[in-house]
C-alpha cells in the first residue's frame, strides 16, 4: 500500500473513559479511521506511525446520530472505530509524558 494513503487513514484517536480503560486492562487503543479503511491497512498505519508492533485489528461501524438543525431534520455522517490490540510490551502515549 501506498504511504500516503496509510497517512491518512487514521484520523484521529478516542479518548474517553472507555478508551483509557481497554488502554490500562488489555492493552488496546481506539481510533476513528477512515470509512473505506479495511483491517490491514489500518495495522500498517498505526505500526508505521507509532512505531509499535499490532496484534489484532477489531473495526466498528457506527451509525451517524439523527439530528435537527432548527425546523430542518438532518444526521450526522456515518464513521468508523477501530479496536487496536498491541503486543505485550508495547505502548502508545497520547498525552506526551515521561
Amino acid at each position: 500500500m501506498k504511504r500516503e494513503r496509510l497517512y491518512q487513514v487514521l484520523v484521529s484517536p478516542i479518548v474517553s473513559e472507555k478508551s483509557t480503560r481497554l488502554a490500562d486492562d488489555g492493552n488496546q487503543v481506539v481510533f476513528e479511521v477512515l470509512p473505506d479503511a479495511s483491517k490491514g491497512e489500518i495495522k500498517e498505519a498505526v505500526q508505521l506511525a507509532f512505531d509499535v508492533e499490532v496484534e489484532q485489528v477489531q473495526v466498528a461501524n457506527m451509525p451517524g446520530k439523527v439530528k435537527r438543525f432548527g425546523r430542518t431534520p438532518g444526521a450526522r455522517s456515518n464513521w468508523k472505530k477501530a479496536y487496536v490490540r498491541l503486543k505485550a510490551g508495547q505502548d502508545i502515549d497520547f498525552t506526551g509524558g515521561q
